[in-house]
C-alpha cells in the first residue's frame, strides 16, 4: 500500500509515464490505482479476488433443500447430512456440501454431552471392612533371558481403609490361583477381611460367562473364610479404582525400569517393590505410610 501511495504521488508530480518507469510497472496499473485512491492509505489495499459467480455454483433449489433439511435435521455430521440429502436427489461432491455450510454457517450444532456426576466414593472405616483384588499381566518387554516368551502376573489384594498392599507373582491367572492367593493374603494381613471387591474375570467368578454359573474356587474359598464377594459393574475398572491406581505405580516405579530373567527373579523383586510401596507416605493417608496407618489403628485405635 505505500508502494501504491508513492507512486500515485510521483504521478502526480512527475505525470504517468514518468511514474511508470521510475516504479518499473505500466501505465494502466497507474491509472488504475489512481481512480481508487481517495487519499487515504487503506483506498490501495488489495480487496477479495473470489469470483461472484461459478457456472457450477449450487442452485437456488439445491439451496433451499440444504436449509430445509438443516432446520430438521440441526445436530447431524456432516456425512450423515450429506447421505440424507443424496437420498433426497442431492447430486454435489460431500467438499461442495462442506463449502457451503460453512459459507452460510450451517454446520451442525452438536449438543452438550450429559456431564458425569459420580456417586460418593464409601468411605471405609476401619481396615479389612473392603479389600480390592485384581490380576496385571506382567509387561512381555519386561521378561528377558530364560523368562522370555513366558508369562507372569502380579495378583494384588489393596485394602481401602489404610491403601496396605499384598501382591503375589503367579505363574498362570486362574480361579486356583485366585484361591491360592486369598489364603496368602488373608495370613499377611494383620487383619481380618470383611468384604472382597473385585472385577468379573473368569479368574474370580463365571457371572458373565453362564447362564447357570457355579462358584469357582475362588468364591469357594470366599464362603469357607465367611467373607463376603463384591462384584463391581461390568467394563467399569474405576470402581475398583485403588487397586488399578496401585497398578499404575507399579508401571512407573516397577516394569519402566526393571527386567526379570526368570520367575524366582521376579517374584524377589516384586516382593521388594511392595515392601517399599507399604512404606511410602501417601497423600491419602495425611502423608503416612499404609504399613503405619494400619499399626496405629491396631494398636492405638487411632482413626486419623
Amino acid at each position: 500500500m505505500r508502494f501504491r501511495q508513492a507512486l500515485i504521488k510521483y504521478s502526480y508530480k512527475y505525470g504517468v509515464s514518468a511514474a511508470a518507469k521510475r516504479y518499473k510497472t505500466n501505465r494502466q496499473y497507474v491509472y488504475r490505482w489512481r481512480k481508487r485512491y481517495d487519499g487515504t492509505i487503506w483506498s490501495l489495499a488489495d480487496k477479495s479476488h473470489k469470483p461472484h459467480s461459478h457456472p457450477n455454483q449450487h442452485t437456488p433449489s439445491e439451496l433451499k433443500l440444504i436449509f430445509d433439511m438443516r432446520r430438521r435435521n440441526p445436530h447431524d455430521g456432516l456425512i450423515v447430512f450429506w447421505i440424507k440429502l443424496r437420498k433426497r436427489g442431492y447430486t454435489r461432491s460431500i467438499t461442495g456440501l462442506y463449502r457451503i455450510l460453512i459459507k452460510h454457517g450451517q454446520m451442525a450444532v452438536k449438543p452438550k454431552n450429559p456431564k458425569y456426576i459420580p456417586k460418593p466414593y464409601e468411605k471405609m472405616l476401619f481396615p479389612g471392612q473392603r479389600v480390592q483384588v485384581d490380576v496385571k499381566f506382567v509387561p512381555a518387554v519386561c521378561l528377558v533371558g530364560d523368562a522370555k516368551d513366558k508369562k507372569f502376573y502380579q495378583y494384588t489384594a489393596i485394602d481401602e481403609y489404610s491403601r496396605y498392599r499384598y501382591v503375589e507373582a503367579f505363574e498362570e491367572h486362574s480361579s486356583y490361583s485366585s484361591a491360592v492367593f486369598l489364603e496368602h493374603m488373608l495370613k499377611a494381613f494383620k487383619f481380618p477381611v470383611h468384604c472382597v471387591q473385585t472385577d468379573n474375570g473368569t479368574e474370580f467368578t463365571k457371572r458373565l460367562t453362564s447362564n447357570k454359573p457355579t462358584p469357582t474356587m475362588f468364591e469357594k474359598a470366599l464362603k469357607e473364610h465367611g467373607i463376603e464377594h463384591k462384584l463391581i459393574r461390568p467394563y467399569t475398572p474405576r470402581h475398583n479404582g485403588k487397586v488399578e491406581r496401585s497398578h499404575r505405580k507399579d508401571n512407573e516405579y516397577l516394569y519402566a525400569t526393571h527386567t526379570f530373567y526368570s520367575f524366582e527373579d521376579y517374584s524377589k523383586q516384586l516382593k521388594a517393590h511392595n515392601r517399599k510401596y507399604n512404606r511410602f507416605p501417601m497423600r491419602p493417608l495425611n502423608w503416612k505410610a499404609p504399613i503405619d496407618y494400619v499399626n496405629a489403628f491396631l494398636n492405638d485405635g487411632e482413626i486419623f
